[in-house]
């Protein structure tokens, strides 16, 4: 039986349309070819930093994100706040608190996120972040501090992101239960893979599609 729902953040909680276009903006390409580089990546399974390498070879991002916080130290650069949070969330959150269950968010944000996360006072029993952890999605370290931190066992957790790379597969792994979000860039293309219903138990649109999918599910999960 689920007792605790996990959920990732980026293009699960937070839309990241603000992240990338300022992005976009610092590198001085249009929106569009950095979005579109964007998904090329993610149809591809390649990683979101080839993304600027493609459109700036030879970049630094580490020193560019530096040199972006000496030059806008007050402005939100390459960081969210509640104006990206999907609209869906606080109310999704708050159904399944009301409904019993255990609500944690976890996912591979740096320190600043765990600030952001915390100042948005959303309906959730913890927060954690991989850089807060030292350890990174799809290591298996990772899952298992999710499992340690929920106080769970592993099959009673509900792991909710948008990838199959990152979170699906490798929560499935350490014996979790898991649900796509068809959701993001990533999120559309792996939910349109046939593996997708193989290796998720849920493929859902949006997340407050969550607890009646639990409710329908309880035998079998």
């Amino acid at each position: 039986m689920i007792k605790a729902l996990v959920f990732d953040v980026g293009e699960t909680l937070i839309d990241e349309t603000r992240i990338w276009s300022r992005w976009a903006d610092r590198l001085g390409v249009t929106r569009l070819t950095f979005m579109g580089v964007l998904g090329g990546v993610a149809a591809l399974d390649r990683s979101h930093r080839d993304a600027f390498q493609i459109v700036r070879p030879g970049l630094d991002v580490d020193a560019e994100i530096a040199a972006w916080r000496r030059d806008d130290p007050d402005g939100l650069r390459n960081n969210f706040d509640a104006g990206d949070l999907y609209p869906d969330v606080r109310p999704a959150l708050h159904a399944l608190r009301a409904a019993g269950y255990q609500v944690v968010i976890a996912g591979n944000q740096p320190v600043e996120a765990y600030d952001a996360l915390v100042a948005m006072d959303l309906p959730a029993d913890s927060i954690h972040t991989s850089d807060g952890w030292g350890v990174a999605k799809p290591a298996p370290e990772f899952f298992a501090k999710v499992a340690s931190v929920a106080g769970r066992e592993p099959a009673e957790i509900l792991y909710v992101g948008d990838r199959l790379d990152n979170d699906v597969r490798p929560a499935r792994a350490a014996g979790m239960r898991t649900a796509l979000l068809r959701r993001g860039p990533w999120g559309h293309l792996h939910a349109d893979r046939p593996e997708a219903a193989d290796v998720a138990d849920l493929v859902v649109n949006d997340l407050q599609a969550l607890l009646p999918a639990l409710a329908q599910r309880s035998g079998s999960m």
